[in-house]
């Protein structure tokens, strides 16, 4: 396979213009247009993507090794369909609308400052996993793992206790209404 390290794109719009299907390694992506592409074939590993348009994008079968995205559009991507191997990834400001991670194995996964509005984390394991500031409006959790995660200053999120183990997470007070919501308790 062919291979590409330590390499800076900015403001690249791919596409209109070629992404090639290969190996990048310490790679940056800058403000570049992914929307719609289709990477399968290409591998990532300790690579950063920041204020880039993913939306869409195809990820079957795509290795993602220690990838960091930030402020970047990533609506509608199914990442349970990427490599499974090795897979890990931290997410800081992006817009995550629509996504899956469903089944993933992806403990202490950062999920920072996030909007993540109707995200399936259904049978994921975030054991550990750090949702500060993020919102997860519509949000799914369906026996998802989420053991020590931490949704401290998140907001919007609906988790039933009973269908999830959440032993040891880290809740505001102001986060109660979305573990007891099924109970139609009214709090405050």
């Amino acid at each position: 396979m062919a291979y590409q390290a330590d390499q800076y794109y900015k403001n690249s719009d791919f596409t209109v213009e070629e992404f090639q299907l290969i190996e990048y390694e310490n790679c940056r992506f800058e403000q570049c247009k992914f929307s719609d592409l289709n990477l399968r074939g290409a591998s990532f590993e300790n690579c950063t993507f920041k204020a880039c348009d993913m939306s869409n994008l195809k990820v079957t079968a795509v290795p993602l090794r220690q990838v960091t995205f930030e402020d970047c559009k990533m609506l509608g991507i199914h990442f349970h369909a990427a490599n499974p191997f090795l897979l890990e990834f931290s997410f800081k400001s992006c817009q995550m609308d629509y996504c899956s991670f469903y089944s993933l194995k992806m403990k202490k996964t950062k999920f920072i400052s996030c909007k993540m509005t109707e995200v399936d984390f259904s049978q994921a394991d975030l054991s550990g996993a750090d949702f500060q500031n993020s919102d997860l409006s519509g949000a799914t959790f369906d026996r998802t793992e989420l053991l020590s995660a931490d949704f401290r200053n998140a907001s919007n999120y609906q988790i039933d206790p009973e269908l999830n183990r959440i032993k040891a997470a880290k809740f505001d007070l102001d986060g109660l209404p979305g573990l007891l919501g099924k109970y139609k308790i009214k709090i405050g």
